[in-house]
This record gives C-alpha cells, structure tokens and sequence, in this order.
C-alpha cells in the first residue's frame, strides 16, 4: 500500500538538511530502484523553486510500503530526522487516484 510521510521542518533547518542531504536522498534513491518510490521532494518556505537562504518548512515522500509500521519505522530512520530537521512528522495511509 502506499503511504504518504508529511514532514515539518525545524525553525532555521537549512544547514542541518544540507548536512543530512546525500544520506537522505541516497534513501529515497533505494526507494526508486526497488520501484516503490512514487514521488518525494520538499516544501520551500517561499513561493519559488529554489528559495535560497529562505530555506525549507518540510518534505513530502510517497511510498508503497508493507504495512503502516514498516512506512514508520522508514520515517523515523530518515537522516533528515536524526539530524533534528524535523520537528513533526506524520505517516497516513495514501490511496493514489490520479494521474
């Protein structure tokens, strides 16, 4: 099943993200290779693509996963998580229905 992980940032998290970057993405890029990765990206703290020093306020992953214990387990290893990037995170089951 798919789940959808909903992550807040820490307030001032882009130096700790940046840090935790590579570890984070080379998870997410496991993901993708193993076919199970729907999309995942974060949430810029400004209208634009590329919001500079403004930094981040959260990401969005959406994965399949074996059960809701498994998609957790998965949240709360993320790097982004125990480099303190996040302050709050939620995973909620996800049923995809478009495109």
């Amino acid at each position: 099943m798919l789940y959808a992980i909903i992550s807040e940032d820490v307030k001032d998290s882009l130096e700790k993200r940046m840090a935790a970057r590579p570890d984070h993405l080379a998870r997410l890029e496991k993901l993708r290779d193993e076919g199970r990765l729907v999309l995942a990206g974060p949430h810029p703290a400004i209208d634009a693509d590329n919001p500079g020093d403004a930094g981040f306020i959260g990401s969005l992953v959406v994965a399949e996963f074996a059960d809701l214990d498994a998609a957790r387990a998965w949240a709360d290893a993320d790097p982004y998580m125990i480099a303190g990037v996040y302050a709050k995170v939620s995973v909620k089951p996800f049923k995809k229905v478009l495109p």
